[in-house]
């Protein structure tokens, strides 16, 4: 009887132990993971009044979130990049966004001359909920919502324009 009961105990104390594993591996798992529905979007715009939210995205559109350094230069290529194919872009909003100070947004945007294009939303995020929500661990970040406004991928890192392109069906 003894050896039934101590077998018992045993299942169970493993059962709780996979338990707890199971809750700890979900919380290990990235906010966009566990929440894709809520995206902490609130950017600054270079006019350093006006805020931009997910709910300021463009309606019936696919959206592509890019989390960029004004520093980095595999986001200089990737902007480059989509400039240069911006005919293709023309059907996808673009929103960037950035923790730099707003005089290094501001440079970026002039560099690249992005205020020149209707589609592309460029703007800080004061509160830097981005890099925590996706996990940010490289830039450029790229986050591929359909026309729905549901997250259908990440991709950390520098990804040639036509595969992005491509995750859009372009």
């Amino acid at each position: 009887m003894k050896r039934y009961l101590v077998l018992l105990l045993m299942i169970t104390s493993l059962m709780q132990g996979l338990a707890a594993q199971t809750d700890s591996v979900d919380i290990a798992r990235p906010p966009y993971k566990r929440f894709p529905q809520n995206l902490p979007l609130q950017l600054l715009l270079p006019d350093s009044t006006t805020r931009f939210t997910r709910e300021d995205f463009a309606r019936k559109k696919p959206v592509l979130l890019m989390l960029f350094s004004p520093d980095c230069e595999h986001c200089k290529h990737e902007t480059e990049g989509i400039i240069r194919e911006m005919e293709r872009f023309k059907k996808i909003q673009i929103v960037m966004a950035t923790t730099a100070p707003l005089d290094r947004m501001r440079e970026y945007i002039a560099s690249y001359g992005l205020n020149r294009y209707k589609n592309i939303v460029v703007g800080k995020d004061v509160n830097y909920l981005l890099p925590v929500y996706f996990d940010l661990k490289n830039y450029p970040f790229l986050a591929f919502y359909n026309s729905k406004k549901e997250l259908m991928e990440v991709v950390e890192g520098a990804l040639p324009i036509e595969k992005v392109l491509a995750k859009f069906g372009l």
